[in-house]
Parts: structure tokens; sequence; C-alpha cells
């Protein structure tokens, strides 16, 4: 077994939790990321680097995109270019490598669109709603295609991966935790819109179960990493609350148009192939962010004050 993975997106949400993981179980990782430094900044669109990176690599972990739908309504150009463009360029280097490597794709319960039935399974038809979805479900494509070339792959659908103080901070658990650490207003984009929260611990135990089968050479259909049950962002708020211990105020916002309402998936088939559940329950993981929030504010008045 060739212990050395790439990780691209190496210094997102995923990408740090999982590279610290890895490197844990004695894996020895390359992470490349634009926001890197020294020899693992690169771009996942270059050739050249994405070859660079990978050699002697016995699996890749591609996580880099263009990974907010805001964003990539923002700029769907860059989001194209980015989320198809360099997958694909990640999936012809590695059918370059003389021992080719797995190739483990991190798509997104966005390829959904609003799903008919919920909670969904992975059967479920993809119908994105926005231009994030359709990089994503125009991803699996392309996986797929690289598996019928030869190359061993799996894609890992992900559903609102929160649990890190490192996350962007206006994504709706940070920003709502970090609301219960200030005790300041939390804005609410539909109250009642529900989504699959789950614990980036949990996420990444599952990549990793993936990772595991991949290296034993299994073939493997795409499969959810999620929990299976929905909170609405209406109940999200009142673990705020409870956190802050005091009534935050509340600015109601309609949906945004280009965002998915309601989402749930079904969490069998990762049970079922991977032996995996999810370990950590929402309010659980809430509750711990907020503490690693209030830790973190501490520190840095304590780094001000100091003489």
């Amino acid at each position: 077994m060739n212990n050395r993975i790439l990780v691209t997106g190496s210094e997102g949400l995923v990408g740090r939790a999982l590279s610290a993981t890895l490197e844990e179980r004695g894996n020895k990782v390359v992470g490349l990321d634009l926001r890197g430094s020294g020899s693992e900044c690169g771009d996942v669109r270059d050739p050249g680097r994405v070859c660079e990176a990978m050699s002697g690599c016995g699996g890749i972990v591609h996580l880099a995109a263009v990974s907010r739908v805001v964003w990539a309504e923002r700029a769907p150009d860059v989001c194209r270019d980015t989320n198809i463009g360099g997958l694909r360029c990640v999936l012809e280097e590695a059918s370059e490598q003389p021992a080719q490597p797995w190739v483990l794709f991190a798509s997104s319960r966005e390829v959904y669109g609003q799903p008919r039935r919920l909670p969904a399974t992975e059967a479920a038809p993809l119908s994105p709603v926005n231009t994030y979805g359709r990089s994503k479900a125009e991803g699996e494509r392309l996986m797929e295609e690289a598996r019928d070339g030869g190359l061993r792959t799996a894609t890992v659908r992900l559903s609102n991966v929160y649990g890190s103080v490192l996350d962007h901070p206006d994504r709706v658990v940070p920003a709502f935790a970090q609301a219960a650490v200030e005790g300041s207003a939390i804005r609410m984009d539909g109250a009642e819109c529900a989504f699959d929260f789950t614990h980036i611990d949990d996420t990444v135990r599952g990549m990793v179960a993936v990772m595991d089968l991949l290296d034993a050479g299994e073939t493997l259909p795409p499969i959810h990493l999620l929990t299976g049950e929905p909170t609405a962002l209406r109940e999200l708020a009142a673990m705020a609350t409870a956190c802050a211990g005091k009534r935050l105020p509340i600015v109601e916002a309609p949906p945004r148009p280009f965002d998915v309402s309601r989402f749930h998936g079904d969490p069998s088939r990762a049970r079922e192939l991977l032996g995996w559940e999810p370990r950590v329950g929402l309010r659980d993981g809430f509750g711990r962010l907020v503490r690693d929030l209030r830790a973190r504010s501490g520190a840095i008045m304590c780094e001000r004050v100091a003489p």
C-alpha cells in the first residue's frame, strides 16, 4: 500500500481536518491549494503543477473547488473553470501516472437540487438548480467517465459540513455560533429552510473509510456522508439562543432564489458499505463550536492586552 496521499483544496474546511487525520494515521500528505505555502501552493487547473504534486502518490482526494453556492453565482465562469476544469485536469494527470492512483471526489447534496422525496437516496435524480450544483453534477459525470477508462474512483456527497473555528464565518452554522458568543443578531434567510448538518469529524471519518476501500481495490457507488436528520434554521437559532443564555435578536429574510430550501438524505448506503454512522449530533456539535469560538476569542483578547 502506497501511503502517500495528495489532498487538493488542503487549506479548506475538510482539507485541513482530513490532512491532520491522515497524518495521524501515518500517511504522507501532499497538499495543493491556492492558499498553500511553499511547495503546497498550486492551482488544480495547472497540469504541470498537478502532475508534480501527485507524483508517487497512491491516492488523490479532490476537494479543491469554488466551494460556496453564493460564490459560484457571483462568478459562474470561475466556478465552472475551477470545479470542472480542475477536476478534469486531476483525472487526466492521474491516468498518465505510471502507477495510477485512486481518486476520491467530494461532491455535494446540491447535485439533487430540490428533491421531490425526502430523505433523498443516492439514486435520486440529479437536478441541480444553481451553478455550484451543476458543476458538481458534471464532476460526477467526469468521475464515471474516468472509472470507465480504468481509474479507481469514488464519489462522496457531502451536506452542510460544519464544526471548525476556521470555517467561513458567514456560513450558517459558524455565523449562528458566533452570534451566540457575541450575543449579536442572527440573520435567517428562510426560517423554515431545513438542512442535513454534518459534523466535520463524521465527514472525515467517512472519507477515510472510503479511502481504505479504494486502497483495497473496491469499486464503490456514490455515497452520502450525512446524518439523515433535517434541522430548520429556526431550530438552529434556538440552539444559538440556548448557548448564549439570553434572547438573541432575529432578523428574518426570504430565502435566496438560488438556494435549495429543504434537504436531508438517507445515510443507509454508508452504513451498509462502510460501517459508518454519524456520531456527533447537531446540538452537541454546535455546542462544541460555540465553546471553541469562545476559547479562540479569549485567546485573541489575551494576545491584544499582553505587554
